[in-house]
């Protein structure tokens, strides 16, 4: 099996949370490849020059290799680049997990946080982009942890 793993890939924060969760899975289940961009040097080295389409052709290539693709959803938007791969594997029939792991999601029966959501500017929630998700959910799951998305993907992985 083949495995994309879509997420950002910017700040240190970023590629050491990919890499951890990366190498979880690839201990976990050694007979996965998984194909994390940031390892991809001639695209994804920033000291040195790939050009849009360089990116674009590598990275949908091997999006499009893969037998499952895992997005990551957190942060303060979905990545474009993220978004641009869910795209992708949707439009190919590929199955996609998606992790947002967001702690605003918590609370969702508190009557004060719900109260608030009738003041502008009060929402004690996070927002997530809904096509972006509806397209992981017409195809896949969205789950709210890394422990979560282990254990889902090994029944992806058994089949």
């Amino acid at each position: 099996m083949h495995i994309y793993f879509a997420s950002p890939l910017f700040s240190e924060m970023e590629l050491a949370f990919n890499r951890q969760l990366v190498e979880q899975i690839r201990s976990r289940f050694p007979q996965v490849e998984v194909f994390l961009p940031q390892e991809q040097g001639q695209i994804n080295d920033k000291n040195a020059y790939a050009d849009s389409k360089m990116i674009a052709k590598l990275d949908t290539a091997a999006v499009l290799k893969s037998d499952l693709l895992i997005a990551i959803l957190d942060g303060q938007i979905i990545d474009p680049g993220v978004a641009s791969e869910i795209g992708v594997a949707y439009q190919a029939g590929i199955p996609i997990l998606a992790l947002y792991s967001d702690s605003r999601q918590q609370g969702a029966d508190n009557p004060q946080k719900l109260s608030a959501l009738k003041t502008v500017a009060e929402s004690q929630f996070s927002y997530v982009n809904l096509y972006t998700v509806g397209l992981v959910k017409l195809n896949g799951q969205v789950l709210s942890s890394s422990s979560q998305l282990l254990e889902v993907l090994e029944t992806y992985i058994s089949h």
